[in-house]
């Protein structure tokens, strides 16, 4: 391998083609070739520009194809095989650009007819990236000062309903929030600017109650109100949050673009809460699309301070192993030390309440997250702030390792919490 910086992408692949054929399709279709050699691909030119089969790890074959219109070769054997195989360009092909790394990546990859599956696994990206996108400017520790809470996760929420609430019930939502000891408040990603319920007003409504409640209490509540929009909007939206106090910002990544985040990480002044709704459409098939670990990357390196990462036991179709692999690569470094940086905080939610603390301390080995409850802290018996403390006992329950029985025997509010949410 050249000693020049090159990017490094890791892919799961099904097809009825040999591996090494297969993964040389892959490398011409992304970098100098195409169906047929044509004149000007010297051999100096594929030698300095072409991607490179880097490693070949075989799995088992399959029984039929995952995907429809996947082709076979001529004399094929009827077996369709698997493999994870790794790529690498040089960076000089598109410089450090996270619009031309995704082309570079993903591309026309997913529409070759020798695959039937193909997913992005992960990338290793050089340091050069550094040069030009900031990464986060908050991250874990950032967040955690302009917070207050150490030690434990930032106990948080979500506006609900998402949409229908006018500014001023929505400031009565978070009046109650706040006096129930929540450390973060979240915008439903629906929750925009509509006429009903305008971003301007809205987040004027909701940082009066939060200054006054800061002044009387010295708490410092984190709202993210969700400023997804047109460029210009985003900006205008974030000075409002600015100007009114706030600590935060909310942003739906995969609506607005890595460029846009570029953009706006560079004039934030506060962290961005980075919202992966549309997520599942890339990662959902196990045969297409992009892990949430290579996915994260790219927006992790743009700007981002948070991340969603689903959450143990949630209500949708991710397992609690992808959950926890997404928060560790929330947590690792991009790049090697002195330059590490680029963590961010994974944000847990989805079904969560006091029942998954001890599980996801244990599978995280860490308390640097947002635990994001809606009916933990709204449906409990005892009120929100009882809610809220219910939260907080099986995270001090969690990283005693203290089973959540026992702690609950002294703890009113968490053994209210767990007669609640059962086994």
């Amino acid at each position: 391998m050249s000693t020049h910086p090159r990017i490094c992408a890791r892919y799961f692949i099904e097809t009825a083609f040999p591996p090494e054929q297969a993964a040389e399709t892959m490398a011409g279709e992304q970098s100098t070739g195409t169906f047929l050699r044509v004149p000007g691909e010297t051999q100096a030119l594929r030698e300095r520009f072409a991607a490179q089969v880097e490693l070949i790890a075989e799995g088992e074959p399959v029984a039929a194809p995952s995907l429809p219109g996947a082709g076979t070769p001529k004399n094929w054997d009827g077996v369709r095989r698997t493999a994870e195989v790794t790529l690498s360009w040089p960076l000089e092909n598109i410089g450090p650009s996270l619009p031309n790394l995704l082309s570079t990546v993903a591309g026309n990859l997913s529409e070759l007819k020798a695959f039937s599956g193909l997913k992005l696994l992960d990338l290793e990206l050089p340091a050069e990236f550094l040069s030009r996108y900031r990464g986060p400017q908050f991250g874990v520790s950032g967040t955690r000062a302009l917070s207050g809470v150490y030690e434990r996760p930032l106990i948080g929420t979500i506006i609900k309903p998402s949409i229908g609430m006018d500014p001023q019930a929505t400031a009565a939502q978070v009046r109650v929030l706040a006096e129930a000891g929540i450390d973060f408040i979240k915008d439903d990603e629906l929750q925009t600017d509509g006429a009903h319920c305008s971003f301007m007003a809205r987040v004027s409504a909701v940082m009066h109650v939060l200054r006054e409640f800061a002044e009387r209490t010295g708490k410092n509540v984190m709202y993210a109100p969700n400023l997804t929009g047109e460029i210009d909007e985003m900006l205008r939206r974030h000075d409002h949050v600015v100007a009114e106090g706030g600590l935060c910002v909310m942003v739906s990544m995969n609506s607005i673009g890595l460029p846009a985040m570029k953009v706006l990480r560079a004039h934030s002044q506060v962290p961005i809460h980075g919202h992966r709704n549309g997520w599942g459409m890339l990662g959902r098939s196990p045969a297409l699309g992009m892990s949430f670990v290579a996915f994260s990357k790219l927006w992790r390196l743009a700007g981002i301070d948070h991340t969603h990462v689903n959450g143990l036991r949630n209500k949708f179709c991710e397992s609690d192993e992808s959950v926890i692999a997404s928060a560790r690569s929330c947590l690792t470094p991009m790049f090697p030390e002195p330059l590490s940086g680029c963590e961010v905080m994974p944000v847990f939610s989805s079904g969560q309440s006091a029942r998954q603390a001890p599980d996801t301390y244990k599978a995280l080995g860490c308390t640097d997250l947002i635990y994001a409850c809606g009916g933990g802290i709204m449906g409990h018996p005892g009120g929100p702030a009882a809610g809220v403390c219910s939260l907080q006992q099986a995270w001090q329950a969690a990283v005693k390792g203290i089973p959540l029985a026992e702690f609950a025997s002294r703890h009113q509010e968490l053994a209210q919490a767990l007669e609640l949410f059962g086994a």
